[in-house]
């Protein structure tokens, strides 16, 4: 009787957090006028003395006209002298006024290094505010699933120290890390994980991989959610637990962990999740052993309700392979968020990944939004009309624009994303890519410069052989698992003599050393990035590949330029028939954790 009412008391509870959340909600997207001018005010005011605002004659004013007549839109480019001098130890005070008590890497400068977010204590616990708003919202549309468990793939990153002492991480690693995330995570009704704390710290990648998979195996009919943060992350379980599922249901039968498993800790901590059990491993032997693994997550996490992960962007491409894994379970992404700032909730999460609308949090920042157009022929007009959240059109594209509470003004996130309708008085927005970006596989982000000046440092071994590159374009191949990267060439030479096929290969290998740190970081340390390979197109391919875009009415031949990434179905098709020779990467290419010449930690 005791533990019926306690049941029913934290029943009690649970629901009345998840009301007070809920109205949190609807309060914030109804008041939304008035919470993001006291958001600025807030942040102008805690920041008056900052030598940033100062240097632009701010001077301590708050009120938002003046704000846009001073305050620059800036990229990082803009803003990394500031943020390099507090990475090398000066003082927070250059960029924000409460301590800065670590630095959040996000891929790619144009010098190929992570971007080094700055964050305060303050700002990572408005972050852990804003995911604690994601379940309460699912709640209402999948109940109960709080009372089993999330086997939801977490992995940690390398992290550094910056001359200044201070960390560089990724932000989910940070997040991992802390005691929040250590002593609470387990204790909260939707987080139960299957995934026992220290296979997710360990950060030996097959160590973790193996570890969580087995206890999600173990768990079998108590998971009611399957995930990772990204789809490329859980589709690369999905084939983990093919390649290595018999050494998996080994364990299971017998109660023992692999000795390839040497992290003292994560034994520890499987042993005390892993008994002996033969009727397990027998039905999950019958099921991967099956020829077809159409529906393999409902075949063996029976009681799956649906997918936690993000689908939208370019995580899209791996919808196909979700669908197929998955038989239909509903996709869901349940949030918009970036190292720089945690933006929007999805409020209709069973939404088709196609449909999803995120909805804006004000109270996480103040946001601006910068109008753009994909359009060709149709340039940006100059200047640019910086909106506010409120006055976003319906339909329109903008690039998102934010200033934080840790040290950013008016910065470019560098999404893109469209007005796709209100919650209250909140927009509501579809995400419609990055900014610029050509090719991703992962957490990778490579963008057309950066893919063309990697192609051309390439282009040199050809000279020697009289041969030189004509046209090029790329293709992110999901087909295998881990994607990677695909390059068509069609190359011209003026000698007879064939080109070595090693030649090629370290084409290969000069791509992928020119390319910025975390696509290496995700081909070396992570291996969730394939070896980039090169396929050498017939001489006229690119002029087809023209004539037929002339022909479907995309662009005349005045306005026609060979698109640098393809990912249409029929174009794809036609590179891929008119290919002579491929060719690999002969090894991963050069790659060291931490930033530039940083100790890790």
């Amino acid at each position: 009787m005791t533990d019926a009412l306690a049941s029913s008391s934290d029943e009690r509870k649970l629901e009345e957090s998840n009301n007070r959340i809920l109205q949190f909600v609807e309060d914030v997207t109804t008041n939304v006028v008035q919470i993001q001018e006291r958001v600025l005010n807030d942040i102008l005011s805690s920041n008056a003395g900052v030598e940033y605002l100062l240097r632009q004659g701010l001077n301590g004013r708050t009120d938002r006209e003046t704000f846009k007549k001073l305050i620059p839109v800036v990229t990082y480019e803009d803003v990394k002298p500031d943020i390099d001098r507090v990475v090398n130890g000066e003082p927070a005070s250059i960029i924000c006024s409460k301590p800065i008590s670590e630095f959040s890497t996000s891929s790619g400068t144009s010098r190929g290094e992570n971007k080094l977010i700055p964050m305060s204590e303050e700002e990572l616990e408005r972050k852990l505010l804003f995911f604690s708003l994601l379940m309460p919202v699912m709640n209402q549309f999948v109940p109960d699933f709080h009372k089993g468990k999330t086997m939801h793939f977490l992995f940690v990153r390398e992290e550094a120290k910056t001359p200044g002492g201070l960390l560089a991480r990724p932000l989910l690693t940070s997040i991992q890390k802390r005691s929040y995330f250590k002593e609470k995570t387990y204790n909260n009704p939707y987080t139960d994980y299957s995934s026992p704390k220290e296979t997710i710290l360990c950060t030996d990648s097959f160590q973790s991989m193996y570890s969580q998979m087995l206890c999600g195996l173990w768990y079998g009919d108590q998971v009611l959610r399957v995930g990772a943060i990204f789809a490329s992350a859980f589709v690369r379980a999905i084939h983990f637990l093919e390649k290595h599922w018999r050494l998996l249901c080994h364990d299971i039968r017998t109660g023992t962990l692999n000795p390839r498993i040497t992290d003292p800790s994560v034994r520890e901590a499987v042993a005390r999740i892993v008994k002996p059990n033969p009727e397990l491993a027998e039905f999950i032997e019958k099921e991967c052993s099956q020829e077809s693994w159409k529906g393999i997550i409902p075949r063996i996490w029976r009681n799956t309700k649906y997918i936690d992960v993000v689908v939208t962007g370019a995580m899209a491409q791996y919808i196909p392979t979700l669908n197929y894994f998955g038989n239909d379970l509903p996709l869901v992404s349940t949030s918009y968020a970036s190292s720089e700032c945690c933006i929007a909730v999805n409020l209709n999460p069973l939404s088709k990944p196609s449909e999803v609308a995120y909805t804006i949090i004000p109270t996480m920042a103040y946001f601006e939004f910068l109008p753009v157009s994909r359009e060709i022929g149709v340039p940006e007009p100059n200047p640019v009309e910086v909106v506010d959240l409120v006055d976003v059109k319906l339909g329109q594209e903008y690039e998102v624009v934010v200033t934080s509470y840790a040290g950013l003004y008016r910065y470019r996130v560098g999404d893109i994303l469209r007005v796709a309708g209100f919650k209250n008085n909140t927009p509501q927005f579809n995400f419609v890519c990055r900014k610029n970006v050509a090719l991703s596989i992962d957490s990778d982000k490579t963008d057309e410069v950066e893919l063309h000046n990697a192609v051309m440092n390439a282009s040199n071994i050809l000279l020697p052989f009289g041969a030189s590159i004509i046209e090029y374009t790329s293709h992110p191949n999901t087909s295998t698992i881990p994607g990677h990267y695909v390059l068509y060439w069609e190359i011209s030479q003026s000698s007879e003599n064939a080109i070595p096929p090693h030649v090629f290969e370290d084409c290969c290998l000069a791509v992928e050393e020119s390319l910025n740190s975390v696509y290496r970081e995700c081909r070396v340390s992570d291996k969730s990035i394939g070896a980039l390979e090169i396929r050498i197109v017939e001489n006229g391919t690119f002029d087809k590949m023209m004539d037929y875009a002339i022909a479907n009415g995309g662009s005349s031949i005045n306005q026609y330029k060979t698109p640098r990434c393809v990912t249409h179905a029929p174009m794809v098709e036609h590179l891929d028939s008119r290919v002579i020779s491929n060719y690999f990467s002969p090894k991963p290419p050069e790659w060291a954790p931490g930033h530039k010449h940083w100790s890790t930690n």
